[in-house]
């Protein structure tokens, strides 16, 4: 694996970062996550026309032929920013499952419209019970050439502006564990689908969905019919990876706002970052700032070369978890002096 970023990704960098930078100020990111849509529909047509939404969709469905480890560059960008709005659930959860599992008739369908940003999708997995196995109640009927949805979803990303949403349900009501579950491309204003956002605490617009006798037709299942487990799981470490690389640069981000706040903060007649103390916090920052970003990268490029990478994606996902708190809990002791 190459660490050293290509001139394509440096000019991706570059213009994330800009852009980012004068879009979506402090001010503007705390304003967007207060209303109640939970984005800016003028800046997701400005990140359209950059061509962000396709970045990593092929060429004759809108996008720019890029790959995943292109991608993670723009997400790193994006999680420095702590950029509000559906892009996740509309490019990760939506657009690269279409492109992996997708029929040719679905890709050309759906993924020019996510190109564009003309639509916008999102992943309905969770259930009730909250658990990431294959735990799923969610009910789909056979019922002559379609199937009827019924069934509680939860912490389903942005469904209340979606378009469109990959719905997993139990196809095979004899089936148990990981057999006999189907993914599905649902019309997310189709009769019978009512919507309540969460309030959570990263004012995030995760929502509760509930399907009551929501017809779906059989030429909307993605991917084999009750073979879709399998399918989740790769969409679960694909997005795990995605989300880490959201999560290297809001870590990176908070690193360099304290070593600079550690430079211009003076207390004992010197700044409080020739303290051996506060040196030694930053250093251990920036050890897990790194490291978060060494074990993304290498999903990222494994997933961009076609390569296994369940272990490498896991690794991934309890390092960053655990790195990005410790990252932010010595941020707030060096800014208030703790």
């Amino acid at each position: 694996m190459d660490l050293v970023l290509s001139e394509e990704q440096e000019m991706v960098k570059t213009m994330a970062r800009d852009f980012l930078t004068d879009k979506f100020p402090k001010t503007v990111v705390k304003e967007i996550e207060e209303s109640e849509s939970g984005y800016s529909p003028e800046l997701w047509r400005e990140m359209a026309e950059l061509g962000w939404m396709g970045l990593a969709l092929p060429g004759k469905y809108g996008g720019s032929d890029m790959s995943f480890l292109d991608l993670a560059v723009l997400l790193e960008e994006m999680g420095r920013a702590c950029l509000p709005g559906p892009y996740f659930s509309t490019v990760i959860l939506g657009g690269l499952p279409i492109l992996d599992i997708g029929s040719e008739g679905q890709k050309q369908e759906y993924l020019p419209k996510i190109a564009s940003g003309e639509k916008i999708f999102t992943l309905a997995l969770t259930e009730p019970s909250a658990r990431y196995d294959a735990a799923i109640e969610t009910k789909a009927a056979a019922d002559n050439n379609a199937y009827i949805l019924n069934g509680t979803k939860l912490f389903v990303p942005d469904a209340h502006v979606a378009d469109y949403m990959l719905v997993v349900a139990r196809t095979d009501e004899k089936s148990k564990g990981e057999e006999g579950i189907t993914i599905f491309i649902v019309d997310a204003k189709s009769p019978g689908i009512s919507y309540t956002v969460l309030k959570t605490i990263a004012n995030d617009k995760l929502c509760k969905v509930v399907f009551d006798q929501v017809k779906v037709t059989k030429e909307n299942i993605l991917g084999q019919l009750n073979q879709g487990w399998g399918e989740v799981q790769k969409i679960i470490h694909q997005a795990a990876v995605a989300k880490c690389c959201e999560m290297v640069g809001c870590t990176q981000r908070a690193l360099d706002m304290t070593v600079d706040y550690a430079k211009e903060r003076k207390q004992y007649g010197r700044p409080i970052g020739s303290f051996q103390v506060i040196q030694h916090y930053c250093t251990d920052m920036a050890t897990d700032v790194d490291s978060t970003r060494l074990s993304t990268y290498q999903a990222a490029w494994m997933l961009s070369e076609g390569l296994p990478c369940t272990k490498e994606a896991a690794i991934a996902k309890a390092w960053a978890g655990e790195a990005c708190q410790r990252v932010m809990a010595l941020a707030h002791q060096i800014h208030g002096a703790l």
